[in-house]
This record gives structure tokens, sequence and C-alpha cells, in this order.
């Protein structure tokens, strides 16, 4: 088990920004990849931003060029930036890491974007 815990949701007015973040403790693969997906009522569960162990990332065409995926510098730590949110931005956000055929969520962090 690797429990992962999201921080950083909230609320905001359309076009403001907001950081999540995720973190674990425990060992994973050197090849590994972090990211985040989304659920908003009533859909499925979406990809939103993907980063490598060697830093290559992926984003859904609907976040592109507005939300960034990073990594810290602790070994299970991952960030992503969202600016310019607009309300279909809205959705409980959840961590990921994947480990070798592990795959590890987190238990989801609610970001809500209305006036």
């Amino acid at each position: 088990q690797l429990p992962l815990v999201e921080s950083g949701g909230g609320s905001v007015q359309p076009g403001g920004s907001l950081r999540v973040s995720c973190a674990a403790s425990g060992s994973i693969s050197s090849n590994n990849l972090m990211g985040w997906y989304r659920q908003a009522p009533g859909k499925e569960r979406e990809l939103v931003a993907t980063v490598t162990s060697d830093g290559r990332t992926n984003y859904a065409d609907s976040v592109k060029g507005r939300f960034t995926i990073s990594r810290g510098n602790a070994k299970i730590t991952v960030y992503l930036q969202m600016n310019s949110l607009k309300p279909e931005d809205t959705a409980i956000y959840y961590c990921l890491v994947r480990s070798g055929l592990n795959i590890y969520w987190g238990q989801g962090t609610q970001v809500t974007v209305s006036s």
C-alpha cells in the first residue's frame, strides 16, 4: 500500500488559481508515473495531467496552457498548478501514482469554481 495524501483544493472564482498537492511516504520504482485525474458529478473520471519519472508531461486538451504538473523534491510528491480556472473545472481531483504494475490513488480533493 502507498497512502497518498492530497491537499490544496477549495473554492475559487472563475479566472482564479489553485494548487493541489499530493505526497506519500514509502518506496516506488525509479521508473514511475504520477498524475492527476478528476471526476465531476455525473461524469466518468478523466485524465488531467501526468508526468513521468524522466519529466515527460501529458495534458488533457481541456487544460493545456492553463494547468501545470510538476514533481516535488521529495520522491513521492506531485503538484498541479491550476490557472484561469473555469466552472467546468469543478470536480474531485485524484492523485495517481503508478509504480511498476501497481497503481495507487489518493482519496481526492474537491475543487469548486463558481462565482
